[in-house]
Order: C-alpha cells, then sequence, then structure tokens
C-alpha cells in the first residue's frame, strides 16, 4: 500500500485537543506512525515523556514547548524534537489553532505518572 487516503474527521478529541491518524500499524505501516494534531487555544498541556524520539512540524499557529529545562516557542515550519525519556509539553500560544504533523517510531510509547501506553492515534 502506497498512498493512505486521509479521514475525513479526527479518530480522537480529548477536548481541545484532535489527532487524526495519517499513517499507522492499523492503516498498513511497519517503520513509523504519523498523525496531524489540532489543538484549541487556550487548551493546557498534559506533560509526559516517550520510549522513542518523537517529532512534530508545526503546520500552523504558535507552539508553546517544555521540553525538559528548555522553554521556548516554535512557529510554522519549525520542527519540535522530543528525545525519549525526556519529559515534554507543547501548548497551544495563539488565538487560532494550532496544527501539526507527528512522527513517531512504531512501538513508541507515551509515559504518565510511570504507566507506558501506546496511544491509540499512534497504534
Amino acid at each position: 500500500m502506497t498512498v493512505l487516503t486521509c479521514p475525513d474527521t479526527p479518530g480522537h478529541d480529548l477536548g481541545g485537543t484532535r489527532f487524526t491518524s495519517l499513517a499507522t500499524p492499523r492503516r498498513g505501516t511497519t517503520e513509523n506512525s504519523v498523525w496531524r494534531v489540532e489543538i484549541d487555544p487556550g487548551t493546557q498541556a498534559t506533560p509526559h515523556s516517550l520510549t522513542r524520539e518523537e517529532i512534530f512540524v508545526v503546520q500552523e499557529g504558535r507552539a508553546r514547548v517544555r521540553i525538559g529545562d528548555y522553554d521556548g516557542e516554535a512557529g510554522p515550519g519549525d520542527a519540535i524534537v522530543v528525545p525519549r525519556g525526556t519529559e515534554f509539553e507543547i501548548s497551544n500560544n495563539s488565538d487560532r489553532i494550532l496544527r501539526l504533523l507527528c512522527c513517531l517510531p512504531v512501538g513508541g510509547q507515551a509515559v504518565m505518572g510511570g504507566n507506558a501506553f501506546t496511544p491509540p492515534w499512534a497504534e
């Protein structure tokens, strides 16, 4: 399979943050998972870490980024690289929807409160 059609609507909504699975194992990939994230203005970030490196690319809006001790901003075209095992959070730092594209190797998991799990949008 070489072309995966983009779903018409996000598959997961966490109240202010929506995830659209684009290329994931359930959709036929074996090495990487890619999804779109949309974060509404004012939505609070959820601090967590990952078992593998994760990359976000800002498509629209401005992101407030905290990765470990780093605190900064990212705008359209910027890549946010989150090293494995480093707590981070990304929040919307603008008055419009923040859109990001995200890539995580298959098998990568999120870690919250010491518990590791595969986010459903990456399955």
